[in-house]
């Protein structure tokens, strides 16, 4: 039987070729396998019955996990394994990150010179550090406000190992290099909130590797042409640069976002850092946090406050994947899970949905930080699975003229929304089958005929 194999370079090549109705198609069969993951019933090919749990392997320093998995006509396994991060002191995490070829610029020291050099570089994009930005009349001062302790920066985040995927009989189909596809997994299923959302003008991601790229070009090829402005903000000033340079439109991209987006850069290597985050957060309309962080990124009171609370957003966590990480404040989900008691401010308020989404209940009540340090219970969460398919047979209700779940769907497109995501096996085999099917079609990879 044939066995097809996929490196990073091969799984790259098609990531990167992929349009709108590509990733619509993906998206499709990954929201079919988590509803199905999420039914409970032990027909579904891939119930959560039939998902063995991880195991972790944690020795000299690299931290190695096992996510067995299954559907319908698949098995397979995810072997990945991460150095164990290692906190810096206070002080690295407001520095320049050194890394081999570049120099340091010293905190608070970006030249005028420098910033138009960057800017250049950058064709349409427009960069604004922090000591360029300007702030809102009712922006609360957050000075006080430290960055998380850093991960070292010579460490990689990014999990390195392989998918291997046997048929239902046990006959071997594919070996996946497994580091782009992580990334690429991860945001395909935070994405799947976000198609439908009602305002999506300003995104910000917290992070500059894979995984914030990857949420990056998916959002903006899902909704491109509602996106004005893209954030980036990162302890390393340099990598938010890097990865700002990873978006300068190309022939191809032109059909698939507007040209005329403006990206913005922002790290603690410049002054009024804690004034200038509040402001971001609060301007946004979805953040993306894609950091191994041990701390929260910001505030609680950046969303929790009066003013805060005014504006609905769509946030995805996806960076942290143990109980001691975490990157929202604990008492920001507990806020979204406290039902709606009205009051004389309740209605300048977006709406509270009442629950978390997350991927998977038992592995996020397990093993997500914030959910574990919030002391949420499982009536507080409920499984992206389940939501996708409820908010489908609401929409299609709605527009054969019933009433349809409207205070789910307002939620939904309006209100304050936060997905959590740890990672599931699952998620990595079908995705993985996708990208061998592409692969048999357009050529890619190499396939050993009688293996």
């Amino acid at each position: 039987m044939p066995l097809t194999v996929l490196t990073d370079a091969d799984v790259q090549e098609i990531l990167y070729s992929l349009t709108k109705e590509d990733v619509d198609e993906l998206q499709s069969n990954l929201a079919e396998a988590l509803h199905s993951y999420s039914t409970g019933d032990t027909n579904s090919p891939c119930s959560a019955s039939f998902q063995p749990h991880r195991t972790v392997i944690k020795k000299n320093g690299i931290t190695t996990l096992f996510m067995p998995a299954s559907t319908g006509t698949s098995v397979g396994m995810k072997i990945v394994s991460l150095e164990q991060p290692v906190s810096t002191s206070k002080k690295s995490s407001v520095s320049s990150s050194t890394s081999e070829g570049h120099s340091d610029t010293p905190a608070g020291s970006m030249s005028g010179a420098s910033i138009r050099s960057a800017t250049n570089d950058l064709g349409s994009m427009t960069l604004s550090p922090a000591s360029t930005m300007s702030s809102g009349r009712n922006s609360i001062d957050g000075s006080s406000f430290q960055p998380p302790v850093s991960v070292a920066s010579s460490q990689s985040t990014a999990p390195k190992g392989s998918i291997t995927l046997l048929d239902r009989t046990g006959n071997p189909l594919g070996i996946v290099n497994a580091e782009e596809l992580t990334a690429f997994r991860t945001a395909l299923a935070s994405t799947m909130m976000l198609t439908k959302r009602q305002n999506v003008h300003t995104v910000t991601v917290f992070g500059a590797g894979n995984q914030a790229y990857w949420h990056l070009r998916l959002a903006l090829i899902l909704r491109g042409d509602q996106i004005h402005h893209v954030n980036i903000i990162n302890r390393s000033f340099e990598r938010s640069i890097k990865l700002m340079k990873a978006f300068q439109m190309t022939q191809e991209d032109r059909v698939q976002w507007r040209k005329d987006i403006k990206f913005s850069a922002m790290s603690p290597e410049f002054g009024e850092y804690g004034r200038l985050l509040k402001e971001e957060v609060r301007k946004a309309d979805v953040i993306f946090c894609c950091t191994p962080s041990t701390d929260p990124l910001f505030p609680a009171e950046f969303l929790t406050s009066r003013e805060g609370r005014r504006k609905g957003r769509y946030i995805a966590a996806i960076g942290s994947y143990a109980p001691h990480m975490v990157e929202i404040h604990p008492d920001v989900l507990r806020v979204a899970v406290e039902p709606d008691h009205g009051g004389h401010h309740h209605h300048k308020h977006a709406r509270q949905g009442g629950v978390i989404i997350v991927d998977s209940l038992e592995s996020c009540l397990k093993e997500a930080g914030e959910v574990i340090k919030a002391k949420l219970k499982p009536e507080h969460l409920v499984e992206v699975g389940e939501l996708m398919m409820i908010k489908k047979a609401a929409t299609k209700e709605i527009e054969l003229g019933g009433p349809g779940e409207q205070g789910l769907l307002d939620w939904l497109t309006k209100g304050n929304v936060i997905y959590k995501s740890v990672g599931m096996g699952l998620m990595d085999l079908v995705v993985a089958g996708d990208l061998i099917r592409l692969a048999k079609s357009r050529d890619v990879g190499v396939t050993i005929e009688d293996f």
